[in-house]
């Protein structure tokens, strides 16, 4: 997976919006204004992705060359994630997606019934 598609598989999901909150270069998505992954458009050789505490450390211990604590993050909700590691797209898609629902099913029952009603239940 490159920037692009990384890019493109986040907008595709309900809802989505991107922007650059910190600098020029660290890209956020959202979903109803909170973010659920970051990338580094300049180097896009990774992205940090919330994901559920006792599946960070099953997902770590997987794959330790390409799934590492959270940088500058919650270690323990979030996983920085190489793009150049030898992880399948499949996973890479999964944990994107894993991420926007631990973020969208944390919203208020409103938010959530608002995407619910533009773009369907999950």
């Amino acid at each position: 997976m490159n920037i692009e598609t990384l890019r493109d598989f986040c907008l595709s999901l309900p809802g989505c919006t991107e922007d650059f909150p910190f600098d020029e270069s660290t890209l956020a998505f959202r979903v109803s204004n909170k973010i659920f992954l970051l990338t580094d458009v300049d180097e896009g050789h990774s992205f940090n992705a919330k994901c559920d505490p006792e599946r960070v450390l099953e997902l770590r211990e997987l794959h330790p060359d390409a799934i590492l604590p959270g940088y500058h993050m919650n270690k323990k909700h979030w996983n920085t994630v190489l793009l150049h590691a030898d992880l399948d797209e499949h996973l890479l898609r999964e944990m994107i997606r894993h991420s926007y629902e631990l973020i969208r099913n944390s919203l208020p029952k409103v938010q959530r019934l608002a995407l619910d009603e533009a773009y369907g239940p999950l």
